[in-house]
């Protein structure tokens, strides 16, 4: 029997607290985790568990052995992970948490470039707002937007990769029925959709920061549904600049006040360590660097603003 498989099913019963849960882990049968570390035991000639109906035990012996078999095995992936960053060529499923917001066609033309460049990995792609925990839910890397690095989980590395405007915005609709703000002093009488617990805003001026406390009708979790919002005619909120060209909201959400942005935030990639990072991981930060690097800062028109104006005299 193979020496190393039976070391790894010892550790994972150890870890798991049973051969049932080991046996899930390692995808076999509970008989097969049990033939292994018996294996084990026999080829040492010493009892490593004590085991009854209820609950298992590490003998003296087994402690010691599962201390240094742990260590053995870490060593080995680190050495089997160091080596397949060496590799010349990236390959493999690359698990990447993108901003909701982010999910059109730019990105996908992005996404079609980089399988273009490096044909042998796989981009398995999700949309959320929240910070997924990259090592309990299995992705490789997060790009996330956000204006305080301080919010980034800790432990992390997360490596700037370009700044981002967010602008205020309503739909044509909204302003057909509650007019089009002139100056930030006109929000005040508007109705508001904010992204988590957002209740004020600071709008920035010609004569510096501006602050607007905000009457919010409606709250979401996500910047994708904040925009929706809006587009529907529920209220004024603030966006990412590069919603405006989304092919779902161009010619739908209008800037408002665009003159005076709401905040600027930094998009990051997060991940898990430095030490060792696999070459799909690398090849891929890179190229959305080297990518976003050569698209300017959009802007929304003010042209936009200018034509909802008129718009608005119409009864």
């Amino acid at each position: 029997m193979d020496t190393l498989s039976s070391i790894k099913a010892f550790r994972q019963v150890v870890e798991s607290g049973s051969f049932v849960a080991a046996a899930e882990r390692l995808a076999i049968s509970p008989a097969m985790v049990t033939k292994r570390v018996m294996h084990v035991e026999q080829r040492l000639g010493v009892r490593l568990l004590n085991r009854n109906s209820r609950k298992l035990s590490l003998t003296e012996p087994g402690k010691v052995y599962f201390e240094r078999c742990k260590s053995i095995l870490e060593d080995l992936d680190d050495t089997e992970l160091q080596l397949t960053c060496l590799g010349s060529k990236p390959r493999g499923t690359l698990r990447v948490s993108f901003p909701s917001f982010a999910a059109g066609r730019g990105l996908a033309r992005l996404l079609a470039e980089y399988h273009r460049l490096c044909p042998d990995v796989l981009v398995d792609a999700s949309f959320e707002d929240r910070f997924v925990d990259l090592i309990d839910e299995g992705f490789d890397l997060a790009l996330r937007l956000t204006s305080n690095s301080d919010s980034l989980p800790a432990g992390l590395v997360a490596r700037p990769i370009r700044p981002a405007m967010f602008y205020l915005a309503a739909s044509r609709e909204y302003i057909r029925r509650h007019g089009l703000p002139g100056v930030p002093e006109d929000l005040f009488r508007h109705d508001f959709v904010a992204v988590d617990n957002l209740s004020s805003l600071s709008l920035l001026a010609s004569e510096g920061r501006i602050n607007i406390p905000l009457h919010v009708v409606l709250r979401y979790r996500s910047m994708d549904g904040v925009a929706n919002a809006i587009a529907a005619g529920v209220g004024i909120g603030a966006v990412p600049a590069l919603v405006f060209e989304h092919p779902a909201f161009k010619n739908v959400l209008i800037p408002i006040l665009s003159a005076c942005p709401v905040r600027e935030a930094m998009l990051y990639a997060v991940y898990a360590s430095r030490k060792f990072l696999p070459l799909k991981i690398r090849t891929f930060v890179d190229f959305i660097v080297e990518s976003l690097s050569m698209i300017a800062q959009p802007k929304p028109s003010c042209r936009a603003e200018t034509n909802v104006g008129v718009v608005h005299t119409i009864p």
